[in-house]
């Protein structure tokens, strides 16, 4: 474990260098120790791959003080579970209307669009971080056989509910947004919203799965084509 200063208020603490539901477990048993030791002196805290940014109240504690005390917590930390969490099943219509690059992944790999459809939805993904946009949470890791790259050109809009792969990460986009992942399917689930408590159905520590439907159950359910 390595403890970083990250700016006049803030530390990152790094928890291992790999990705992989070990480490996340710690980085989610640091967080749980951290906000209960600083208590109010904590502003925040982003927990991420394999590492914590810890963010204080700079006019009631100092870098000195805090440090000491996540070091003291970190030292008592046992050893973290990796099946905490809670699976939350995300349902997802599978199909080329709703996921424009599902059949150029299945050119690409040489698999069939039920192949993919069946790797991607029989394995459970664990929320590793939530970024780039609220609600935007990052899953792994993809079966190698359909992960896959980036597109070389990001598309401008992305629809609500994008199911989508990157290398070996796969998501739901929370909102319309720009975005270069892989789209093979779209789920009616809301990732983000502002007036519901949670404002998100999932957080980091927690498995997704995703459950095929059928188009007219998308529907049912709110989603939008």
């Amino acid at each position: 474990m390595e403890l970083h200063n990250a700016g006049e208020n803030a530390l990152m603490l790094y928890l291992g260098t790999e990705t992989s539901p070990g480490v996340s477990a710690r980085v989610q048993a640091a967080a749980s120790a951290v906000e209960a030791i600083l208590g109010e002196d904590l502003i925040d805290l982003v927990p991420s791959y394999a590492s914590l940014l810890i963010i204080y109240n700079a006019y009631t504690t100092d870098h000195m003080s805090v440090s000491h005390r996540v070091w003291a917590c970190l030292e008592q930390l046992s050893e973290a579970v990796e099946n905490g969490g809670t699976t939350v099943v995300l349902p997802t219509y599978y199909h080329p209307e709703a996921g424009e690059d599902l059949e150029h992944l299945a050119d690409s790999t040489g698999l069939s669009t039920d192949e993919i459809i069946n790797i991607h939805s029989g394995t459970d993904y664990r929320v590793y971080a939530i970024g780039f946009a609220p609600g935007f949470a990052y899953l792994g890791q993809v079966d190698e056989r359909i992960a896959a790259p980036r597109l070389a050109t990001p598309r401008l809009k992305v629809p609500r509910g994008a199911v989508a792969i990157a290398d070996r990460q796969t998501a739901v986009y929370p909102a319309v947004s720009p975005g270069g992942w892989n789209l093979i399917g779209r789920c009616p689930q809301r990732m983000f919203d502002p007036t519901a408590t949670p404002t998100m159905p999932v957080s980091v520590g927690d498995r997704v799965r995703f459950e095929p439907i059928e188009r007219a159950r998308f529907l049912a359910l709110g989603g939008e084509l």
